[in-house]
């Protein structure tokens, strides 16, 4: 039967290892081959070839109306951001082919769009690319092959608003059994908003207890993902990094200076989808026994593309150097390691995971560990000395000024 002459049928990406999925981003050209292997001659038709890029979002909600009536509510809204179709073999109208035994490739070859979504596995929704071969055959099924691959839109830290200053302060009367405690007060800064995975983010913070039990200050990196069909939204939450301070006594003040917290091998955040969002957050709390927790948060962006030695220059140097040193922060560390240095190919293709979902992660409610130290290094560059048109040193003597006789 023809079926059993099919050994092998597959589809291979140019430049990708074996059994890993390689990676694109805009504007890329994707090339490739499809493989078919014949025990025997064979009849085949036409080899279709079709490469798809899809963000979907997809959730239930189960609603009750009344004692007993119960009805589920489905939300579902799709994107294609890729879509290309061709023809490797056969044509609809015509004849089936007679193929040799032995091995046959099939090459293609397709641009992607220069605008497209970085790849994502949620729980609610997922951003896939894939390949897809089908071969008819004659008085057969047909056989299909599938192929993903990876796509990673560049998201440059280097700008002006990702690297402006982040800060915020809160503040909160301790209350238990409608008796005041006190005040306690927090307030925390970080040296820019955009980041990338194998940074440390310094966080400069202070807290004033005066409540009168000691409380309990805390950091914890946050991940949103938010999905959207017909309208509505789905959120969830889950912390990729934390960290613990030591507590506070009643009446005390606590300072961080620099403690830092590493952030981990996570996906990219996902600003402009119309289906789903990926959004980072740094939250810092203060756990006041007895009274709900003080919570400040600041918003924070994961990029691809890390920050260069001179990616401060591009604001004003006095000012943003200014800035950072009345904070009493360190000067602008070297430059991070590259984004695929820091995502292995094994985290990149787990199987039947996606390239950047997360392992499950602790409730936001924020279960911190002990903190984890770091060290940056200090910038080795530093700006050059103002320009200034006067001379530094004017002479001082009137006999300098003196003009001098020509024939001297």
């Amino acid at each position: 039967m023809l079926f059993d002459k099919v050994k092998a049928f597959s589809v291979l990406l140019d430049g990708a290892n074996a059994g890993a999925e390689p990676v694109f981003r805009g504007g890329q050209a994707v090339a490739g081959r499809v493989l078919l292997e014949l025990a025997g001659a064979a009849r085949v038709g036409v080899l279709r070839l079709r490469a798809r890029g899809r963000a979907r979002a997809h959730w239930t909600e189960s609603r009750s109306a009344g004692s007993s009536t119960a009805y589920t509510q489905s939300y579902s809204e799709r994107v294609d951001v890729v879509s290309h179709h061709a023809t490797l073999l056969g044509a609809d109208a015509g004849d089936p082919a007679t193929l040799p035994a032995g091995r046959h490739e099939f090459p293609f070859s397709f641009q992607l769009p220069h605008t497209l979504v970085t790849s994502f596995e949620g729980k609610h929704g997922s951003v896939r690319y894939s390949i897809k071969a089908t071969l008819h055959r004659p008085w057969a099924p047909a056989r299909r092959a599938r192929k993903l691959f990876t796509v990673i839109e560049p998201l440059d830290i280097n700008t002006p608003a990702l690297l402006a200053p982040q800060a915020g302060a809160r503040e909160k009367v301790a209350r238990s059994w409608y008796c005041t405690r006190g005040l306690v007060s927090l307030s925390a800064k970080i040296d820019r908003k955009g980041y990338t995975p194998g940074e440390v983010i310094p966080i400069f913070a202070e807290i004033d207890n005066g409540s009168t039990r000691a409380v309990l200050p805390r950091v914890a990196l946050v991940q949103t993902q938010t999905f959207m069909a017909r309208g509505a939204h789905k959120q969830k939450q889950a912390v990729v990094a934390s960290m613990a301070g030591e507590p506070v006594g009643p009446g005390r003040r606590g300072l961080w200076q620099g403690r830092v917290l590493h952030i981990p091998p996570v996906g990219p955040s996902i600003l402009h989808c119309r289906v789903l969002h990926v959004d980072y957050s740094l939250k810092v709390c203060v756990d006041i026994p007895g009274s709900s927790k003080l919570l400040l948060e600041l918003p924070l962006v994961i990029g691809t593309i890390p920050l260069h030695p001179f990616g401060g220059r591009s604001s004003s140097v006095g000012s943003h150097t200014s800035l950072l040193l009345g904070w009493g922060l360190p000067e602008l560390p070297e430059a991070p390691p590259e984004y695929s240095e820091v995502m292995t190919e094994e985290e990149v293709t787990a199987v039947g995971r996606g390239p950047f979902s997360l392992p499950p992660l602790p409730d936001p409610g924020m279960s911190l560990e002990g903190p984890y130290l770091a060290c940056i290094q200090e910038f080795r560059f530093r700006p050059p000395p103002l320009y200034s048109e006067e001379d530094p040193n004017p002479p001082s003597s009137s006999e300098d000024m003196r003009p001098r006789c020509m024939t001297c």
